[in-house]
């Protein structure tokens, strides 16, 4: 048997909080709530055990990036030491997906949510709820689907996705074949959690499949030009959101923008979500 070389060396891995094992609802990923330093807990965990599972794929570089509310929410203390961590929010476009480039084998997702608008999607939303639906050219997307194209423009395969049931049927319709773990499934606003330990085991094994063979994956772009539509729920926020430069509202809270350039129309995604999302 040959001895296989061709591991992945330098692995980018986005955490998100609301589709962790045990969490469901708002106040336990809220930095201002009392049960919230328990599940901060929880994500560190499944983001050790991903990591975990890179270095056991054989992986030389790992980078991970707190992708939740603040972004200053994993442990730095109780993660992983092998792994560079990434705080806060610079302001750029790739928000979630800050630090990665094209030097990255792959990105891993953890802790991810539904869509808003999903059927039994815990803790559903996209980016803020202040936006009831995120299309991008003329498909409702998640998080995962904005966050998968920024991968894909470094031309980064996305390779694994941890989450509740309904995020991994969202990945599953974007992304096709990859190494996926269900962690909860949502009935209405409660949820069947597997237990933790068993969650970050599943991440472990699954993340050390996808890498060995990282090179199978395609990475995930959609087609030019890119054409963003923002459904918002307050009116406001389209107004605002319609004086960016090139951005057309389509309707009393509805606002579009197209562009043949991935980053340029990124920016605009990222705009318009910081002015939804601080609206008073």
């Amino acid at each position: 048997m040959l001895k296989k070389t061709n591991r992945p060396k330098k692995v980018f891995i986005s955490v998100d909080m609301e589709g962790v094992c045990g969490v469901i609802r708002w106040d336990e990923v809220s930095a201002s709530q009392p049960e919230y330093g328990h599940f901060r807990k929880l994500m560190t965990q499944e983001a050790n055990a991903a990591i975990q599972g890179a270095l056991d794929a054989g992986a030389e570089q790992i980078f991970v990036r707190d992708a939740h509310g603040t972004a200053c929410n994993l442990l730095p203390d109780e993660l992983h030491e092998r792994a560079i961590l990434i705080r806060g929010w610079s302001g750029g476009p790739l928000m979630m997906m800050e630090g990665i480039d094209e030097s990255f084998d792959a990105a891993i997702f953890v802790g991810y949510h539904a869509r808003i608008g999903s059927e039994n999607g815990i803790l559903q939303h996209t980016i803020t709820r202040r936006l009831y639906n995120v299309s991008l050219n003329g498909r409702p997307v998640p998080e995962l689907g904005i966050n998968a194209a920024i991968a894909g423009y470094f031309r980064v395969p996305v390779v694994f996705v941890s989450g509740d049931r309904a995020i991994i049927e969202q990945a599953k319709e974007l992304l096709g074949m990859r190494e996926y773990v269900t962690v909860k499934e949502g009935v209405g606003k409660a949820a069947k959690n597997i237990h933790p330990h068993l969650a970050r085991k599943f991440i472990r094994e699954g993340v050390r499949r996808a890498l060995e063979r990282f090179d199978q994956f395609d990475p995930y772009l959609p087609e030019r030009p890119f054409r963003f539509t923002l459904d918002f729920v307050e009116e406001e926020a389209a107004i605002r959101t319609a004086l960016i430069p090139g951005a057309k509202q389509t309707g009393p809270r509805t606002v579009e923008f197209v562009s043949a350039e991935w980053m340029e129309a990124l920016r605009f995604f990222a705009l318009a979500t910081y002015l939804a999302h601080h609206i008073r």
